[in-house]
């Protein structure tokens, strides 16, 4: 399918359009994990993101940047105006007390090498880097995995789930919807499964999410069923891979659902996502949203900013809002934030692009 957009938005034309939008303060990344203000924003408005009858929100990863947690999610959103989101199990384990995983941290970046001294000789051009290779653990390293996947499982289940509930009540007060939590749960035990369904059914979700494969879909469309909810599976880009298609999955289960990521599907593939979005629209929950250039681009399948790249935006948009298929798109924040702006900001200014192509 070609792309139907009459005129591409451009970032340039976006911005001189659309109304300022407030300053914000860089978040130093030192503050990770801590509730913070945020100086210049205004964020005591009950935000409203459904444009034209469709409902954008964001995936919490996109302000991964930041420090996480619900309090600065809720912050996050109602500075941003956005009122639905796909909420990162890590966010609402971290609040709600979860044991802290030792794999955090442990593979922070090697320093960079001295530099050669100088000298008046001509210099040997430097070796080519090796490939990054992801460092063995440690015993110690291992054993700490270990012993936080035994305390985060009995964490898990002996949850009580009253303390959900409560940051559920966070959430509604904020004026903010859950329609997805991100807990990628496959390989977990059948107990911690059921707590993750658990946990997004009293969140108000449709359901939990996971990674596509045939595993995970035949792992988790049984509980899926067992708590009346879905089991919705993100894809990245499997579609680039010829004889890729949803239909096996589907078969496995109608509590199979799909979170569709347009942007990966056109940077892998140069296809129009509405190709898949027009044939599978009653099988997908949300679409991520995110612009991109196309594989046979240089460079190729590359995240852009909003109306730099060159996926059809405005053509899935307004596919959505013209079918009035109740399909949730989410912004997810990939491109590389300047210095002097943040993921507060750019998720804000997706918003307004996203609203004045529905207005």
């Amino acid at each position: 399918m070609e792309n139907k957009s009459k005129s591409k938005l451009s970032r340039r034309k976006f911005l001189g359009s659309t109304a300022t939008i407030a300053a914000f303060s860089m978040v130093p990344l030192h503050l990770q994990g801590r509730s913070m203000p945020l100086p210049g924003i205004d964020d005591s408005k009950t935000p409203d993101s459904k444009f034209g009858g469709v409902q954008i929100g964001t995936i919490t990863y996109s302000w991964r940047s930041m420090p996480g947690g619900v309090d600065n999610v809720i912050k996050y959103c109602k500075a941003s105006g956005i009122s639905s989101i796909e909420l990162m199990s890590n966010d609402v384990e971290e609040t709600l007390g979860a044991p802290k995983n030792p794999m955090m941290g442990m593979f922070a970046p090697p320093p960079p090498p001295p530099k050669p001294a100088e000298t008046t000789a001509a210099a040997a051009p430097p070796p080519s880097p090796a490939p990054p290779r992801r460092r063995e653990l440690t015993q110690k390293q291992k054993d700490a995995l270990a012993k936080y996947n035994q305390d985060i499982k009995a964490w898990r289940i002996s949850l009580p789930m009253s303390k959900v509930e409560e940051v559920r009540k966070m959430f509604d007060n904020a004026g903010i919807s859950i329609h997805i939590v991100k807990f990628s749960p496959a390989k977990w035990s059948d107990e911690e499964i059921d707590y993750a369904f658990n946990v997004a059914k009293i969140l108000g979700a449709k359901g939990v999410s996971e990674e596509i494969g045939k595993e995970s879909v035949k792992r988790l469309a049984p509980f899926a069923e067992k708590h009346g909810m879905y089991a919705i599976f993100h894809s990245h880009m499997q579609f680039a891979t010829p004889g890729f298609s949803y239909d096996p999955f589907m078969a496995v289960s109608p509590a199979v659902m799909f979170n569709f990521d347009a942007g990966h599907f056109f940077g892998s593939t140069g296809l129009h996502p509405n190709t898949i979005i027009e044939k599978y629209h009653d099988r997908i929950v949300s679409i991520h949203i995110k612009d991109k250039t196309g594989p046979k681009t240089d460079p190729p399948n590359t995240n852009q900013v909003w109306g730099q790249g060159e996926m059809p935006l405005e053509d899935v948009l307004l596919l959505v809002k013209e079918k009035k298929w109740p399909i949730f798109c989410d912004i997810e924040l990939e491109y590389d934030i300047k210095p002097w702006s943040n993921a507060v900001k750019e998720v804000t200014t997706c918003l307004h692009y996203a609203r004045q192509i529905l207005i």
